[in-house]
């Protein structure tokens, strides 16, 4: 081979997987396997049944039970029946958490629902933008819009962090004993839990997006 035919040759590496900015750990793979002792575990631990006590119900060894709870092994059909059979549910239960969803809300411009939260004063507009369908916490968007006429109110206060981007007008938001001015481009993210709202009307209109999470119930 020429040092000319050398030169030209481009390792091509294996693709990545693609990501964002974000510091959100990667999606996680859920083979069959981890989705089928997962089940086993849980139903495993609900029924009050150590490892060794369930694997005599179901007539196989402790060691296979830990590796089918663990996700290390894929079990037969008859293995399977066996434990459903110990564990008293039906077969299709423990292929429950398979068929993973992943959710996606999508809102029209301008079809948001307009709602009335809890402590909304006269002239506070909030518009749900979507909402989370599934998981350990609820994620809801709005775009709240001040009219001239809102009324100035630093007493909302609820369970989680909340995050505002100012998209038009200008307002002083108070949170616990400090406020910030907010025109466009402006954000800010805070514990909810302590009380907070706009203390000052500057410049109308004024728009914002709010973004508001907390865990599920």
């Amino acid at each position: 081979m020429s040092d000319k035919t050398r030169k030209t040759q481009v390792a091509i590496a294996e693709p990545e997987p693609l990501a964002t900015g974000s510091n959100a750990p990667g999606a996680a793979e859920h083979t069959l396997e981890q989705a089928i002792g997962h089940q086993v575990r849980h139903h495993r631990k609900q029924a009050g049944l150590t490892v060794a006590e369930l694997a005599v119900a179901a007539q196989i060894s402790p060691g296979m039970l830990s590796k089918i709870e663990n996700g290390q092994i894929s079990p037969s059909l008859s293995t399977l029946q066996m434990l459903a059979a110990a564990l008293n549910v039906p077969l299709t239960v423990l292929f429950s958490s398979f068929e993973q969803r992943r959710d996606c809300s999508y809102v029209r411009s301008g079809e948001g629902v307009v709602i009335r939260r809890r402590g909304t004063k006269v002239g506070h507009q909030y518009q749900l933008l979507g909402h989370s369908l599934d998981g350990d916490v609820v994620v809801e968007p709005y775009l709240i819009t001040l009219s001239d006429d809102a009324v100035a109110y630093t007493g909302f206060q609820h369970e989680g962090v909340e995050f505002i981007f100012m998209l038009t007008g200008e307002v002083e938001y108070a949170h616990a004993d400090r406020s910030y001015r907010l025109s466009a481009g402006d954000a800010i993210l805070f514990d909810s839990a302590a009380p907070h709202g706009p203390a000052r009307l500057i410049e109308a209109p004024m728009t914002y997006l709010s973004v508001i999470i907390y865990p599920r119930q």
